[in-house]
């Protein structure tokens, strides 16, 4: 259980690291720039599938751990940190997703759903990070 809540979480990490590295050459793109480069991601929801996985794992890491207390509270933290990943996700991300079809349609209010999507993944790829550090502690303990 240790192996695999490290590497779905690793793999877990791809995406939201992706988009963090992308952030600072996007951020300033003009409209038609920025809805030609968004659509490389068409697709990726596919990748989204991990962090539920992640999430899982890690949980039952946690509960693997059990007699070790340190590993199972940096498991349940590592869990905690996915669940964060996924609320954002629903909160920020997503809502960017729906108002622009994906991309696909460009509201007048374009600017600050590209803010909110960009920033939601850079905070994603902390989480995940995080959680990847500690599914890993817990694994090595």
């Amino acid at each position: 259980m240790r192996f695999l809540a490290v590497i779905i979480t690793g793999l877990a990490l791809a995406a939201p690291a992706a988009h963090a590295f992308a952030l600072l050459n996007k951020i300033g793109m003009a409209k038609a720039d920025y809805f030609i480069a968004q659509q490389a991601y068409a697709g990726w929801w596919i990748v989204g599938l991990l962090l539920p996985l992640a999430l899982l794992a890690n949980i039952g890491n946690a509960v693997a751990l059990g007699a070790d207390g340190t590993a199972m509270m940096l498991s349940v933290a590592a869990a905690a940190l996915i669940a964060l990943n996924l609320v954002i996700f629903m909160v920020f991300t997503q809502p960017a997703n729906v108002a622009t079809e994906n991309w696909t349609v460009q509201p007048e209010n374009w600017e600050s759903l590209r803010a909110q999507w960009e920033y939601s993944h850079a905070v994603n790829a902390a989480a995940t990070l995080l959680a990847f550090c500690c599914a890993t502690l817990a694994s090595i303990r």
